[in-house]
């Protein structure tokens, strides 16, 4: 392994420093200390767009931990074993690859537009809780059709079991430990889960499968044959909120900034004055003529991508750049500074959507964008939120201009704890002439 040297320590870089302000750290230690640096012995920050990708490409070295949110519920058989959660992960992308997704923004649309013809113009409102509930809906559609409103307000209780969880606390418990908050999500996952189970049981003996995402789930594969039910079950809560709790924090960044932006946003506004009347008409044809739109989601995301970090541990001893990090080490992969990172985007803290277009208005790829992660354990649902995105920015534009609200107070609160999000967020809608 050659010498055993270790990334450069950021002085004062402690989890005391860490937890007062997270974002300011995270540009200091990639400032003072470049692509690696050392927080605590142990933990491990990658700053810059190169290693960022490398560590989360290189997955046998730099393992993903299990997820802390929706992990499998205890039977007595046992979890569904590592091939089963394989499986189960390839179905659920067969119903969420780009492919699929396109095939269905026609389903997408109308929800993107509902959202926006229920703002209420002409008054300040806290705009989060409203758009969470509309990718909601959009969401858990996509996912289980017709079934959808059996399954939203179990939806709803996993999100609200996923806050609680990932609220800032004073101790670090172990996973083993029963907290108030995890009893709760594990009540929440077993109600989900014996709402669905009778839904996945109906249309096996039915017959009728569906084209959703739970379709393709029930669906046998050629090289596996039929998933087993608690495998599919214990693989659809996690996704269940994702589908909504990531774009939901995402939307926000974007609406404050067609509020920040009004030129942009005059841009969005005639490019989606092209789109159908009826949003139901819409197609992938449309989506993608948005080129500008796309653009400043984009760019958005990128400078505000709410997964800014993500967590990777080692199981052996590895190499990262020229150093060596321990077996049991923690790096902590950082899109937030990887996206300011000068080498692969000028200008990194201006907003430019522009730089995600080439000199004829088609879409471009300048640089390195990580907002939904890349390699073996990249965003699934990236496609899918894209589109719900992208018609939501555009549905906006289209009916709204958007404004902060006046005065000294800012119009919400930063936050980092499980995402990069306008906590609070405020804004006030005006009808376009």
């Amino acid at each position: 392994m050659g010498r055993r040297n270790k990334p450069p320590r950021l002085p004062g870089g402690n989890f005391a420093a860490w937890n007062r302000d997270r974002l300011a750290l995270a540009r200091r230690g990639a400032d003072e200390c470049g692509d690696v640096w050392q927080m605590e012995p142990g933990v491990y920050v990658t700053a810059t767009a190169g290693l960022c990708e490398e560590v989360l490409h290189r997955a046998q070295d730099f393992a993903k931990g299990p997820s802390p949110l929706f992990p499998p519920l205890k039977r007595s058989g046992g979890a569904p074993a590592p091939e089963e959660r394989a499986h189960a992960h390839a179905a659920r992308m067969r119903g969420l690859r780009p492919q699929a997704v396109a095939a269905r923004i026609g389903e997408i649309a109308p929800g993107t537009a509902r959202c926006v013809d229920q703002w209420p113009t002409g008054q300040d409102i806290e705009i989060l809780p409203p758009v969470r509930h509309a990718l909601e809906e959009i969401g858990v559609r996509y996912l289980f059709s017709e079934d959808a409103p059996t399954l939203l307000p179990f939806a709803s209780r996993l999100f609200l079991a996923r806050e609680v969880l990932v609220r800032p606390s004073r101790w670090v418990w172990p996973r083993w430990v029963p907290t108030p908050a995890r009893r709760f999500r594990t009540r929440q996952q077993i109600a989900f889960t014996h709402a669905l189970r009778p839904i996945v049981r109906r249309r096996r003996s039915s017959g009728h499968l569906g084209d959703d995402v739970l379709g393709q789930m029930l669906r046998p594969s050629s090289g596996y044959g039929l998933l087993p039910e608690e495998a599919i079950l214990d693989s659809l809560p996690g996704i269940t909120v994702a589908t909504f709790e990531t774009p939901s924090r995402a939307a926000g960044w974007i609406l404050l900034h067609l509020a920040r932006y009004p030129e942009a946003a005059d841009r969005v506004a005639a490019e989606a004055a092209l789109l159908p009347a009826d949003p139901a008409a819409t197609t992938s044809t449309h989506l993608e003529s948005l080129h500008y739109t796309r653009a400043v989601v984009r760019e958005v995301l990128r400078l505000h991508p709410p997964s800014w970090l993500l967590t990777r541990h080692t199981a052996r001893p590895t190499r990262l750049a020229d150093y060596t990090i321990d077996a049991g080490s923690t790096v902590l992969v950082c899109p937030y500074t990887a996206h300011r990172d000068a080498r692969e985007h000028s200008e990194p803290d201006r907003f430019q959507p522009e730089r995600w277009l080439d000199e004829s208005g088609s879409p471009a790829k300048p640089g390195a964008f990580l907002s939904f992660g890349t390699g073996p354990h990249g965003c699934e649902g990236a496609a899918l939120a894209m589109a719900m995105l992208t018609l939501l920015t555009a549905q906006t534009a289209r009916r709204h201009h958007v404004s902060e609200p006046p005065g000294p107070e800012p119009s919400y609160r930063l936050t980092t704890f499980g995402g990069l999000a306008t906590d609070g967020l405020r804004l006030r809608a005006t009808l376009r002439s």
